[in-house]
């Protein structure tokens, strides 16, 4: 795992993707801000896995907010290894916490949460939430945005 911008292996590079989540290189960068508390926003509105019983696909919309500490995550990288989850059979709540905690152990930042918003699976919309602990105190946290599933009512 590349933890430093000399050693980037995605930005600017002609990247193919990866076959599986644990294949994929996540990196990170230096935060120009380490000082400052604020919170950044990613959003995959169109996140996708396979159920690990059917092989069938399942569609997700990921919100995930963190608050930087001495790392920022490489956008294209994390582009990258969301999109390594397209032919990766997991359940819905291993996909959402997997990539939070991974995210968390690359970046030690001083909070981070994760919003997995998925499409029904037989009917039901499964919701999935975790974070690693109490937001810092004058952290604004906005609404994750994403509204229930409703269906066609």
């Amino acid at each position: 795992m590349t933890t430093n911008t000399s050693g980037l292996t995605q930005l600017g590079g002609d990247v193919r993707g990866f076959d599986s989540p644990e294949q994929a290189v996540l990196e990170r960068v230096p935060n120009p801000h380490a000082d400052t508390l604020y919170l950044a926003r990613f959003t995959a509105p169109e996140f996708t896995s396979l159920c690990p019983v059917t092989a069938q696909p399942d569609f997700a919309h990921l919100v995930i907010d963190y608050a930087p500490g001495d790392w920022l995550v490489e956008s294209k990288s994390l582009k990258m290894y969301l999109t390594s989850f397209r032919n990766h059979g997991a359940f819905h709540e291993d996909c959402t916490v997997a990539i939070g905690k991974r995210l968390a152990d690359l970046l030690a930042p001083k909070w981070l949460r994760i919003g997995g918003y998925w499409y029904p699976r037989g009917g039901i919309p499964i919701d999935v939430f975790w974070q690693t602990g109490t937001a810092p105190e004058g952290l604004w946290l906005p609404d994750q945005g994403v509204p229930t599933y409703r269906g066609r009512g």
